[in-house]
């Protein structure tokens, strides 16, 4: 699975909405946003500007960025927008040249910078969200008239999951399965932000309302998810390892013709750095080249939801 430019904005956003990051400017293909004070420790690697700040008790100044989410539609709109910079007309720009326009640079500086799937700001933003937010402890809230009822709601507590997998050779893709499990019936919903599509969803405990007892330990529960999550693994299309085993395989060749003839070499001093040289190439290659699959657990949550669903 890859992610749309408007799959990543939708990431990017979430992120600066929920650090409380001044928005400046927004369209679909970008977003210009001032960062708030735990958005700039996270994501611009400053410690030394903010352990001065923490000592001394300054206003701190945090960095402005403009984050495009689809470069190519973005400078488009841009070259459309941009008005004509005028000619220089003068004694001076006659005979050495039109000055080149200076940068803005100093604190009102806003860098740009492009987050695609795949880059490493958005990486970086998954790893601050895994962890700020490893674990949530969520409750769907009620419409208002539960709350006049003379009858509490039950809810269900369900453990959801993402997983990430690993699809690696000498080329690289990831997948994000986001799973479910009630830990009432043991039924395993997948992808789980179906059943949670629509509500409002807060950390705090609504009025009227009781929680189902557990008959799955959450133990059990992510071990079931995990055993989900290999059948699934197990039913997927591995042409692609295959034809990395190919491609690895030509590789091998390629580099054993080269040292076949280096590997006879009379001088014993010589054809041992030539044997250690020849088994460090193949070990390199084959850990590119050798297909690997790997799971992973990146974030997690108890989602407590009316139990009717």
């Amino acid at each position: 699975m890859s992610m749309s430019p408007q799959q990543v904005q939708e990431h990017m956003m979430a992120y600066l909405e929920s650090t409380e990051c001044q928005i400046i400017e927004k369209s679909p293909h970008h977003v210009t946003v001032k960062l708030s004070p735990q958005a700039d420790k996270q994501l611009t690697n400053r410690p030394y500007y903010w352990g001065f700040v923490e000592r001394t008790g300054v206003e701190p100044e945090t960095l402005s960025f403009t984050f495009v989410f689809d470069p190519e539609q973005y400078d488009q709109k841009a070259q459309l927008a941009s008005p004509q910079q005028p000619q220089q007309d003068s004694i001076l720009s006659r005979y050495f040249g039109t000055a080149p326009l200076v940068p803005q640079i100093g604190p009102g500086r806003i860098q740009r910078e492009d987050v695609l799937y795949g880059s490493s700001r958005l990486q970086q933003i998954w790893n601050a969200a895994r962890q700020e937010g490893s674990c949530l402890y969520l409750f769907e809230q009620p419409a208002a008239l539960q709350r006049e009822t003379l009858f509490s709601a039950a809810y269900e507590p369900w453990l959801g999951v993402c997983y990430k997998v690993e699809m690696a050779c000498d080329v690289k893709k990831e997948e994000l399965h986001f799973i479910g499990i009630s830990l009432v019936t043991g039924r395993i919903v997948s992808p789980f932000p179906e059943q949670l599509r629509g509500l409002t969803l807060s950390p705090r405990l609504p009025e009227n309302i009781h929680v189902q007892p557990a008959s799955i330990a959450l133990p059990q529960a992510a071990s079931l998810l995990e055993e989900h999550m290999t059948r699934m693994l197990a039913d997927m299309d591995y042409g692609w390892a295959e034809l990395a085993r190919e491609r690895l395989n030509e590789e091998l060749a390629v580099i054993d013709v080269y040292y076949e003839d280096l590997l006879k070499e009379p001088d014993e001093e010589k054809l041992a750095a030539i044997r250690e040289q020849y088994a460090s190439r193949r070990s390199e290659t084959t850990w590119q080249y050798e297909p690997k699959v790997q799971l992973s657990a990146i974030t997690c949550g108890l989602f407590h939801l009316r139990s009717s669903r």
